[in-house]
């Protein structure tokens, strides 16, 4: 339930580049509840070169931790160029 509350409303991130949702572009590939509250966020970005991944994976993070229930959310950029430095920064204690 969890999983699926949290997917509604980073899907509603919107991509400034495009003007389009995560939604609309497909860019969320899986929300899971690792353990109570802990929610792990795969996305895709529009283009491996995207300049904003950066921000978009913030974006995702604030809109995941906004969920009632959320006590952390871990966001996961994939299939960009800077993915490795994108997770470490997002997800740094």
């Amino acid at each position: 339930m969890l999983e699926k509350i949290v997917r509604e409303k980073v899907e509603k991130v919107v991509d400034p580049e495009t003007g389009l949702t995560f939604g609309q572009m497909q860019m969320i590939t899986e929300v899971r509840e690792q353990k109570r509250g802990v929610v792990k966020i795969d996305f895709v970005p529009s283009s491996p070169f995207c300049p904003i991944a950066f921000k978009l994976a913030f974006d995702v993070k604030k809109a995941a931790e906004k969920v009632k229930g959320v006590k952390k959310a871990l966001i996961y950029c994939h299939e960009h160029n800077m993915e490795e430095q994108i997770n470490r920064m997002v997800n740094k204690p």
